[in-house]
């Protein structure tokens, strides 16, 4: 059954940013701190399906005291970024596989889901109609956050029957302005992130909410980031904050790279995949399997594990220095960033900025 096209209503900003204004921003952009003048919209309501589809002005919501989201939490999310390219071009890192993902996370939380060309659409509409919000250098690029939420108003406890989709952009700048540095890690043990069963594969607002109190846990212990282990025996390595751990075993061209398992409670991220794919492609064995804490320690303390790396859309490679839990600290390597850690973050980044051959069809023209 072919999906009826939605069409877009295109309701371009009369008061967009000055030039200079914006330049101004894009000289300094952090990250998620400051927007593009547009936003898109679509509708679902029940029994009419999705709808309204608009390009508009940037702008504040109005909410009802008894809308759903509020209550019950039915919010998913996705993020992605696009690159502007050596010809001008913009280019976004593997959309449709946000597209699929948001669509599951939808199904998890009963939600509608909205078809992949729409998603792509929404994007390349945005990008084109803010193209000059894209910075040009180095690895900055515009941060791309779909999201959907309830928008029904009503207490009764069951899934809404109406909903909002929203694009919005931000332009990011380095993750890192200092350059890549180490993160320490705590190992929580008295809370996890989410259980066999529950929504830890999807991209929910709820599963970041819950997260938070952990995390500040970490600070406390003098961490920079939490690690999430398993919910049941709270033994097995999961993945760190929002992102994805890999490990690597041994070093030079005879060095493994090994990822925890997708079990159903971890994000499966798509830097994630992308490097499975990518350190293939460099001529290092990969593994996916499950990893306890003893595995961690021990390694790192005999150097069967030389280096240790989350990954995911914002910070694209994240070397981990430190790790601490209730039974002691160790530390990973010489603490500093290792050098496959590096090889991979700078080979994926020159995929997604144009500087390296595309060989998988990765990266999709919005602009």
């Amino acid at each position: 059954m072919t999906t009826p096209r939605i069409d877009f209503d295109l309701k371009p900003s009369s008061q967009p940013l000055p030039a200079a204004e914006r330049e101004a921003v894009l000289a300094d952009p952090g990250f998620g701190r400051h927007f593009t003048d547009h936003m898109i919209t679509i509708k679902w309501t029940e029994g009419r399906g999705w709808h309204d589809a608009q390009l508009q002005p940037y702008a504040t919501l109005q909410l009802d005291p008894a809308n759903m989201t509020l209550h019950y939490a039915q919010s998913i999310f996705e993020g992605l970024k696009a690159y502007r390219q050596p010809d001008g071009s913009v280019s976004a890192f593997r959309p449709e596989e946000n597209a699929r993902r948001f669509q599951r996370s939808g199904r998890r939380l009963a939600m509608p889901a909205l078809p992949e060309e729409t998603f792509i659409e929404a994007c390349e509409l945005l990008v084109r109609q803010d193209k000059e919000w894209v910075p040009g250098t180095g690895e900055e690029s515009l941060y791309l956050r779909p999201f959907m939420f309830a928008t029904e108003v009503g207490l009764g406890v069951r899934p809404a029957n109406e909903y909002l989709f929203m694009l919005i952009a931000s332009p990011a700048g380095s993750y890192f302005p200092g350059g890549v540095q180490p993160v320490s890690v705590w190992l929580s043990e008295e809370y996890v992130r989410a259980a066999p069963g529950g929504t830890g594969e999807a991209k929910c607002a709820g599963n970041y909410a819950a997260s938070l109190v952990a995390q500040a846990q970490a600070a406390e212990q003098g961490c920079d980031q939490v690690v999430w282990l398993d919910a049941i025996e709270r033994r097995f390595i999961e993945e760190m904050g929002g992102m994805n751990l890999y490990f690597v075993r041994g070093s030079g061209a005879d060095a493994k790279i090994v990822t925890p398992s997708l079990t159903g409670t971890l994000l499966p991220g798509i830097t994630r995949d992308s490097l499975l794919t990518l350190a293939a492609d460099l001529g290092y064995e990969t593994e996916e399997t499950r990893l306890t804490v003893d595995d961690w320690r021990d390694g790192n303390e005999d150097g069967t594990i030389t280096e240790v790396f989350a990954c995911g859309t914002a910070a694209v490679i994240t070397p981990v220095g430190q790790a601490k839990s209730t039974s002691g600290a160790w530390k990973v390597g010489d603490g500093q960033p290792g050098e496959i850690t590096m090889q991979l973050r700078e080979a994926l980044l020159a995929v997604q900025t144009g500087h390296a051959e595309d060989r998988h069809g990765w990266m999709r023209t919005l602009a």
